[in-house]
């Protein structure tokens, strides 16, 4: 087995993650020898279909609104440190991500630097509409003939590998599967088969545990009291230290807060795992069943054991399609009988809407009770035991097919200030352009991943 050990950090987990966590990140990276690798995953369904929208407006857009946030800081330093960047934030328009960056580099005086970029997950332009909507859809809202405002398929890890092996400074994707931007850089590295299953397992789980970036170091996993993280305002994100055989430590820039121990690794392996025997991927089937962790230090998880399956012959694809628009309003009421202001607020709303014509769904909670479960059908679903004295914000929603209607539900809130009980304060309203989303099963063979390298 080669001693080669390839250092792998992600510092985003969503697009709007932190904006300073790679700067650790590169600072720890830096002093280790061998290959290493910063990833940035910022690549959500919804957040793909809005940049669809974007581009349709302005053909120089389409990739990530934080690109820049998350590139100029850490930019040069990187460069210099000889740690190669990886990253979704192409989303509609890689190319135009890459331009972007370049540009970045030449701003701050930067060497000429060279960005490679996968294509071939739009399939709307591969295959077209007609294909699209015959696909399997296995979950999500049915097709039918709704507008289709975009249509990408998950594209595996190889694709990234090659572009890597373009001696890329930078790599910026689309859609790919989320561990891809960690599976590829490890198989350019070790030279990993495609039908080498026990290893691209490995490293698929390597990706998955990073993909989500502090997830696995204690964010989203603190609750205080029974799982206590330090220092969480300044947690660290994660790294993977990977070995030719797909083996890998867990861990975090040293000084920074948060934890990695055997709890925070087993939440994250579990998140949106549906069959821990089964997971399936662009690349291989996923199976954890036999994974092993061992502790080997503070903020140190060995991850071992994983195991593959061949890949599927189909590819997963998230079709998105016009949603409507959603109208919201909220006000609130403090004080003595808080409550039964609340409650009449609502009341007036509701009565308001049916007056006026608009004859849809209305959700409305009263945020500070049980304002997590649905209350669409007519019900305000509150307890008697919340006092009548105390703090509570009406919320109101409407999903409309038209922004007009969702504006005047929006109004009735605003109107409550003055026409509805007294002592209403702190209205905020919002109207947003609706995507619905539809996921489907399409032949691989027709699917063809690109590699453009600027």
């Amino acid at each position: 087995m080669s001693d080669k050990i390839v250092h792998i950090g992600c510092a985003a987990g969503f697009a709007g993650d932190r904006f300073d966590a790679s700067l650790p990140m590169v600072e720890s990276l830096a002093k280790h020898d061998g290959p290493r690798y910063l990833t940035f995953e910022v690549l959500a369904e919804r957040t793909l279909a809005i940049a669809h929208r974007e581009r349709l407006s302005n053909p120089d857009l389409g990739y990530s609104p934080f690109l820049d946030t998350y590139i100029k800081p850490v930019l040069g330093q990187a460069i210099e440190a000889g740690v190669r960047i990886v990253s979704n934030m192409g989303a509609a328009n890689p190319r135009g991500a890459a331009r972007r960056i370049k540009e970045i580099a030449r701003e701050q005086g930067l060497r000429e630097i060279t960005v490679a970029v996968v294509e071939g997950d739009d399939l709307v332009n591969a295959i077209g509409e007609s294909e699209i909507r015959a696909a399997k859809t296995i979950e999500g809202i049915n097709i039918g003939d709704r507008e289709i405002l975009a249509a990408n398929t998950y594209l595996g890890a190889f694709p990234v590998a090659e572009a890597l092996a373009s001696n890329a400074d930078v790599v910026v994707t689309g859609r790919v599967t989320d561990p891809s931007i960690v599976l590829g850089p490890l198989i350019h590295e070790f030279g990993w088969k495609e039908d080498d299953w026990q290893r691209l397992a490995g490293g698929t789980l390597a990706g998955h545990l990073l993909e989500c970036g502090a997830q696995v170091t204690g964010g989203y996993f603190a609750d205080p009291g029974f799982k206590d993280v330090p220092n969480l305002a300044n947690v660290g994100f994660p790294i993977a230290e990977v070995n030719a055989d797909a083996q890998f430590v867990v861990t975090k820039p040293e000084g920074t807060g948060g934890v990695v121990d055997e709890r925070t690794i087993k939440e994250q392996i579990l998140y949106e795992m549906h069959d821990p025997a089964s997971y399936l991927t662009a690349d291989v089937v996923l199976d954890i069943t036999g994974v092993e962790l061992v502790q080997q230090g503070t903020d140190r998880v060995a991850v071992s054991g994983a195991r593959g399956h061949p890949r599927t012959q189909t590819l997963k694809a998230t079709v998105s399609m016009d949603g409507g628009w959603l109208g919201e309003g909220e006000i609130s009421y403090a004080g003595p009988n808080a409550r039964k202001r609340a409650e009449l607020a609502a009341r007036v709303v509701r009565e308001r809407c049916h007056d006026i014509g608009i004859d849809l769904p209305l959700r409305v909670d009263i945020i500070g009770t049980l304002s997590t479960f649905d209350s669409i059908d007519g019900e305000l679903r509150m307890r008697d035991d919340f006092p009548d004295d105390g703090d509570y914000r009406v919320r109101v929603a409407v999903r409309a097919p038209d922004r007009e209607t969702a504006r005047k539900v929006s109004d009735e809130v605003l109107s409550l200030y003055c026409s509805g009980p007294a002592g209403g304060g702190g209205v905020r309203q919002q109207i947003t352009n609706r995507v619905d989303t539809a996921s489907v099963l399409v032949d691989r063979t027709r699917v063809t991943p690109l590699v453009h390298v600027l």
